[in-house]
């Protein structure tokens, strides 16, 4: 299992709406490093989801149930998406600025290529972010 980190601005999609409709598909990315993890995702797979720009935290796990076909959103073939189902939110949200002062995250995507809006999390980031957040792995 991979694991890797979505982000959505809350005005535009929050984890509530989310958690509300229990499934979405993940359309719209237009950036070819994210199509590409995007492509590599696996049913099974878990994600966590970051609340961008407003918030600027990661606020809950989701977990893949389609891995990814023709985004519905585009008529081009070159785009992707990937359906999502909300695992749980996180006992407490894990902010940027705690995860840019913990230097075990120093080479995150989220802290070098901040603006990928689609990035692969390794076992270890995944590992310190449940525990910032109060969780176990």
């Amino acid at each position: 299992m991979a694991y890797w980190l979505v982000k959505s601005e809350p005005l535009v999609y929050s984890w509530e709406q989310f958690e509300k409709e229990g499934t979405t598909c993940w359309s719209g990315v237009r950036n070819y490093a994210a199509r590409l993890h995007l492509m590599n995702m696996k049913k099974g797979d878990e994600v966590f989801f970051y609340h961008s720009n407003e918030g600027s935290e990661i606020i809950g796990i989701a977990r893949i149930t389609k891995e990814h076909y023709h985004d519905p959103t585009t008529t081009d073939d070159r785009w992707v998406a990937v359906d999502l189902n909300p695992v749980r939110k996180l006992k407490k949200p894990v902010p940027l600025g705690c995860i840019k002062k913990d230097k075990r995250l120093n080479s995150m995507s989220l802290v070098r290529i901040g603006r990928l809006s689609v990035q692969p999390v390794s076992n270890m980031e995944w590992a310190v972010v449940l525990e910032l957040a109060g969780e176990k792995k």
